[in-house]
């Protein structure tokens, strides 16, 4: 990253074709990301449906091109979507 960086959420929701293998594959690519600094927060939902992560990126494309790498998008496992997303974070009150 070379200017500024934004914060973006990218929501994976699985589809009918969700395939383990990319789930597997899912989680060495965030481990990637994580390493490289780029990953602020990543889970799953509880529900099953799918999870987020939040990524830091210098603009829409960029995180749009990352999160278009992750093996849910490339294996059409998941349907991803990516949205800047201005993040609001309050100290906790003493």
């Amino acid at each position: 990253m070379t200017g500024t960086s934004h914060l973006y959420l990218v929501m994976a929701m699985r589809n009918a074709s969700f395939q383990a293998e990319a789930g597997v594959a899912h989680q060495a690519f965030l481990a990637d990301l994580i390493a490289q600094g780029v990953i602020d927060t990543t889970g799953p939902f509880t529900d099953g449906t799918g999870g987020a992560y939040l990524l830091r990126a210098d603009d829409l494309a960029a995180a749009t091109q990352l999160a278009h790498g992750d093996p849910l998008h490339t294996t059409g496992s998941s349907t991803l979507t990516v949205h800047e997303w201005r993040v609001r974070r309050f100290a906790p009150e003493a």
